[in-house]
């Protein structure tokens, strides 16, 4: 009978310790290999089994039960562990190998450096092993640095100097062109004014160089191509609001993970709203942008995405600082306060922008693919303006009076239309020991003036029989009326000169004017077609890129109206770049690529006839380029580094005519040649860096004035660098909630654009932030200081009356919040 209980005293026994066993509770976390950050959102299962979880905000799970655990998330080799009692750590190894042939699930991983790059040579390519520059702006950098527009954002890239307070900057001594920016790979058109809002831009990249191998129509000195954010196949929520100077107020939101249980349907929205004010008088602006994305992958040969974006921008334009003209050949940039404007309190300047992009990736097999690709754009402008004529007013002599700008009142009113159509194949195949990647593909874009837009100017001076004239003639002084300015005698101008010596701001009357300038902007079409072929060939240590693109181009003023005027032109594009691999990790490569940008009456704002009668000849380029690309210590910290020349031919340039503010000038050929280092990445696991130089020796060599050949090429620092660190305290340490951040910039002088008479001055600006993360929270509060020390400096200048201050000290304080 002792021996019967007992027997089920046992059994009993043992059932209750099984089951304790198995309901353990396993406890860990995940982080990436690398950089040892936790990775949020990563699949924890048990093997061959559907019961599991997601790691949380840190990086942390628990999961009962006992065996073999399996550990992925997108964009990471898959573990498989055994489960210990204890908590312990998961590293995941970042999967570089396997890439989409098309961005349309978004990038995962979370530092200042981007592996790899579709657009530039529209295969899934990692940037090591692209024979090209290419210097990248990741969200979290951008987030860092509260960079909230794309200047703020490229600033930070080797040799991309901004050429004014617009989206216009001139890369490696070499101006943009092209108006408008490249999304995803394709270009749209917008006038430069429009600045755009980095809350939607997973990355910014910076193709150095002329890229028409790849893109139509781009600037010789490089292209700015900003890739969206898509979803993710993990629920992320991120929520921010934050305040600042000169009466910031700014909220974002970013918001994606998927739609179903089988995550084969994903989404993303951004948002973005910003009222502010600025260090400039007068000058404010209201933005708002909203972008919402979905991708579908029903399996894993097809994937689709679709997306918009809608920006909505209403401010004013900023025309820059006017100062007093030189004094016995003495410039003195501080004769006016930096935050001088031109401008009127009733101007204003009113840009709205639609984009619809879809794009389809489709594997028939593992060797052959198809991506296409489809964006339509609308943009509309409306502007109303004072702005200088870039010259003094003057006297009954015809002498300037430098204390007065001479002023013109502008309307406008444009609307534009963009669609792209991007297809092509990929083939990969191998010839003996040769790997190739073959792609042959089809790309159309065509831009479309609508009809309806047009510009009024009231400028010039006014004559006693209440006519005008463009400007003033001394042999016929006695035609004008006259007024009293400041004690000086002047022919009354059309538009009131600016008093830089007393200066007022009151609402002007437009209706005093005579807009003796009344102008249709004529209706046009700009289609541009292009086939291509390109083969990567892979044997052993070295990678051969070698491509052929032939485009054809098509202008046509008056578009649909009386008296259309047709330009066609057509080019054949080589591309030839080679990278050999000295180790694993450091990368060798050298390339040639041409450049080539049509250039006819549709390229300018309104409609410029060529000196000849005929088109202006097309602005012709060429590439030059070796450099280095390594991945160092333990391929935490990534480093390229580039020697490059870069000439180009047919320049068309503003001729600086007050009396015809339009007329364009042909300046024969220019030269770049320079040197440019960046870095990126994680020196330990708490210490990041972002750091770039650039030299450029830029010069004019051809101009209609002999004078300026051999002359230092305009608004291009010789030497220039950026520098910013973010360290975050261990979570041993007493400091262990906080981090902070540290950035130098430098730029050295410059020659302004329209004027030798006087230099840009270089300037070093000190920024900081500070960063408080309390543990087990998704709380980050963010204090960011820029211009630390109150540095009075200039970003560029283009004559006496068009100067670009940069901003005083400015703080941001920044509230963000995960879920």
């Amino acid at each position: 009978m002792k021996l019967y209980y007992m027997k089920h005293l046992f059994t009993l026994f043992f059932l209750i310790t099984l089951g304790c066993v198995q309901a353990q509770t396993i406890t860990g976390s995940v982080t990436d290999a690398v950089t040892e950050q936790a990775i949020v959102g990563a699949t924890v299962r048990w093997l061959n089994s559907q019961t599991g979880t997601v790691t949380d905000s840190a990086g942390r799970f628990s999961l009962s039960g006992q065996g073999m655990l399996q550990v992925s998330f997108v964009g990471y080799q898959t573990l498989t562990v055994r489960a210990r009692e204890r908590f312990f750590t998961v590293a995941l190894i970042p999967d570089t190998k396997e890439l989409q042939t098309v961005e349309v699930v978004g990038r995962v991983a979370k530092d200042y450096n981007s592996e790899y790059s579709f657009s530039a040579t529209k295969i899934a390519a990692l940037n090591k092993h692209i024979p090209q520059s290419i210097s990248t702006v990741t969200k979290e950098l951008i987030a860092d640095r509260q960079a909230f527009q794309l200047a703020d954002a490229v600033k930070l890239v080797s040799g991309v100097i901004p050429s004014s307070y617009y989206n216009q900057y001139a890369i490696r001594g070499i101006s943009q062109n092209e108006e408008g920016q490249i999304i995803n790979g394709m270009r749209t058109r917008q006038y430069y004014f429009l600045q755009p809002l980095t809350a939607n831009i997973e990355r910014v990249e910076v193709l150095k160089g002329p890229a028409s191998a790849s893109f139509s129509s781009v600037d010789p000195g490089g292209s700015i191509n900003l890739v969206t954010k898509k979803p993710l196949a993990v629920r992320r929520n991120e929520v921010s609001l934050s305040v600042g100077s000169f009466s910031t107020l700014r909220g974002t939101l970013d918001f994606t993970g998927p739609l179903n249980d089988k995550k084969t349907l994903l989404y993303r929205l951004n948002g973005a709203y910003q009222q502010a004010r600025s260090y400039r008088d007068l000058v404010g602006n209201q933005s708002f942008l909203l972008s919402p994305s979905f991708s579908y992958i029903p399996n894993t040969k097809t994937a689709l995405n679709a997306e918009l974006i809608y920006s909505n921008m209403n401010g004013n334009l900023d025309r820059g600082q006017p100062i007093f003209g030189a004094v016995a050949g003495v410039t003195d940039l501080n004769s006016t306060p930096i935050s001088l404007n031109l401008g009127a309190p009733n101007d204003f300047f009113r840009s709205k922008e639609l984009i619809m992009m879809g794009n389809l990736a489709h594997k028939f097999n593992d060797r052959i693919s198809l991506n296409m690709a489809y964006m339509k754009q609308t943009w509309t402008e409306n502007l109303q303006e004072h702005r200088t004529t870039n010259a003094f007013g003057v006297d009954l002599t015809g002498q300037p009076v430098q204390s007065l700008a001479a002023m013109q009142f502008v309307q406008r009113q444009q609307y534009w239309n963009v669609d792209n159509l991007s297809s092509y194949l990929n083939f990969d195949g191998n010839t003996g020991a040769i790997q190739h990647k073959l792609l042959i593909g089809y790309d159309l874009n065509r831009w479309q003036k609508l009809k309806g837009g047009g510009q009024n100017a009231a400028r010039g001076y006014l004559l006693k029989d209440e006519s005008v004239a463009a400007s003033f003639v001394v042999a016929n002084a006695a035609n004008y009326q006259t007024q009293t300015v400041a004690g000086v005698t002047i022919p009354k101008p059309n538009v009131p000169h600016f008093d830089l010596a007393n200066p007022t701001y009151t609402i002007r009357n437009v209706e005093d004017y005579v807009l003796n300038v009344r102008t249709a902007l004529q209706p046009a079409l700009t289609t541009t077609k292009a086939i291509y072929i390109q083969d990567q060939l892979t044997w052993h240590n070295l990678i051969l890129l070698l491509g052929l693109r032939q485009e054809w181009y098509e202008d046509i003023t008056n578009f649909n109206a009386p008296n259309p005027i047709t330009v066609n032109k057509s080019a054949l594009l080589p591309r030839l770049g080679i990278t050999y691999a000295l180790t694993p990790q450091v990368n060798v490569y050298g390339t040639y690529l041409r450049g080539y940008q049509p250039q006819s009456n549709t390229v300018t704002l309104l409609p410029v006839a060529a000196p000849t009668g005929s088109t202006f000849d097309p602005l012709e380029s060429d590439l030059k380029e070796v450099g280095l690309k390594a991945d160092l210590f333990g391929n935490r910290v990534h480093v390229t580094s580039a020697i490059y020349e870069i000439n180009q031919r047919n320049l068309l340039m503003n001729a600086n005519d007050p009396a015809n503010p339009d007329l364009l000038v042909t300046r024969g050929a220019e030269r770049s040649r320079g040197f440019e280092l960046d870095l990126a990445g994680y020196l330990t696991p708490n210490w990041q860096i972002n750091a770039s130089y650039s030299f450029i020796d830029a010069i004019i060599v051809n101009d209609r004035e002999a004078s300026l050949i051999g002359a230092r090429k305009q608004n291009t620092p010789r030497h220039s660098g950026n520098l910013w660190t973010r360290y975050n305290f261990s979570s041993n340490s007493a400091l262990s909630d906080l981090g902070v951040g540290l950035g130098v910039q430098y730029s050295d002088s410059k020659i302004p654009w329209f004027s030798r008479a006087f230099e840009v001055p270089a300037y070093t600006l000190l920024d900081m932030a500070v960063y408080y993360t309390p543990q087990r929270s998704n709380v980050q509060v963010a204090l960011n200081v820029n211009n630390l020390t109150n540095r009075t400096y200039w970003i560029g200048a283009q004559n006496y009356l068009r100067l670009f201050p940069g901003a005083p000290r400015t703080t941001m304080l920044t509230l963000t919040y995960r879920f």
